[in-house]
């Protein structure tokens, strides 16, 4: 007969090793429900801020008797009352434009001379002022705007008539200081300049080392190796910086305010004093009006957040559109 052989058990687990695996489930736990929390957190937030400006802007709306979206007038305080967010609409989106063109490419050369041109001892005293330029107050920007820029930028805008007139778009047909969706889109373009120089040397400085190397190896030139490895790499991450600075233009208050000499009428002569954004009507108009006022102010509010969720959803639509965009295949 057989004999068996008894089967031993293992040893328990110390108990500071249970301690620390029930420390660490605990922890799990706490975390996990801390971030959820703070998903749910952020979605609540978004979505009282979306109700309640849908709501005032209902309230007005409802008595408005021009139509909204293409009146080129505001008087709500009228009788009937009439407003509409044309002109507005028109000189947010002009002036963030013409910021945009002005800003990213410029922030882009910057970011790539930091990253990969500039010697180490002028690289860190240069990345550490454009740093420093994102923490100006936008009312410093404006008054530097109305002080400095405005009077500087009459020669600019009658030599762009001179030469440019015939494109339509910079013929200055209105004699006046520089108050117009131009010096705007000019002031706009230096404050999100630093965002976007920023987030892109950042990205720029994540290109794998490898990449670089192996295209210099193969006789690659400085400019080649920039063009092959470090602008595909940093795509998505330039795309996200342009969004962010795309947000800040569009919600720009103080700055625009101070410069701009507001008026309702659209015109193509963005050279011309004159017209108006989302914010800077707000900011000039909430003081005086009354609840019906108000309530027109956040009706145009509502647009501005609608359209900044927009331009955002669309940017993300680009980086997905190719998996290379997002940097999944780096």
């Amino acid at each position: 007969m057989a004999s068996t052989t008894p089967t031993e058990t293992p040893p328990a687990p110390p108990a500071a090793s249970r301690r620390a695996a029930s420390t660490g489930r605990v922890g799990d736990k706490v975390f996990l429900g801390l971030s959820r929390g703070s998903g749910i957190l952020l979605l609540a937030i978004m979505a009282s801020i979306a109700v309640f400006l849908g709501y005032r802007a209902a309230l007005a709306i409802s008595e408005n008797e021009g139509d909204f979206l293409t009146t080129f007038d505001w008087n709500p305080a009228g009788d009937p009352p009439v407003f509409g967010i044309a002109v507005l609409l028109f000189g947010t989106v002009v002036s963030s434009i013409i910021a945009m063109a002005i800003a990213v490419p410029v922030a882009v050369g910057i970011a790539l001379f930091i990253s990969h041109y500039a010697p180490r001892r002028i690289a860190a005293p240069l990345a550490y002022v454009v740093d420093l330029l994102a923490a100006v107050p936008s009312i410093i920007y404006g008054i530097w705007g109305a002080l400095f820029l405005v009077p500087y930028l009459g020669g600019l805008n009658l030599w762009l008539d001179e030469y440019l007139g015939w494109t339509y778009v910079f013929d200055k047909t209105e004699v006046g200081v520089a108050r117009s969706l131009f010096t705007v889109g000019i002031l706009l373009a230096i404050m999100i300049l630093p965002i976007v120089t920023s987030v892109s040397r950042e990205v720029f400085l994540q290109v794998p080392r490898m990449n670089e190397e192996a295209a210099l190896a193969l006789g690659a030139t400085r400019w080649e190796v920039i063009r092959m490895s470090v602008l595909p790499f940093g795509r998505s991450g330039v795309i996200s910086a342009s969004m962010l600075g795309l947000g800040r233009a569009l919600g720009e208050t103080m700055a625009v305010a101070t410069v701009l000499s507001p008026s309702f009428v659209i015109s193509l002569h963005i050279l011309d004093p004159g017209g108006g954004t989302f914010a800077q009507n707000i900011a000039a108009k909430f003081d005086e009006a009354d609840q019906f006022g108000r309530d027109a102010l956040i009706a145009s509010g509502l647009v501005l957040f609608v359209l900044t969720l927009l331009v955002n959803g669309a940017a993300r639509l680009i980086i997905a559109r190719r998996k290379e965009y997002s940097g999944a295949n780096a």
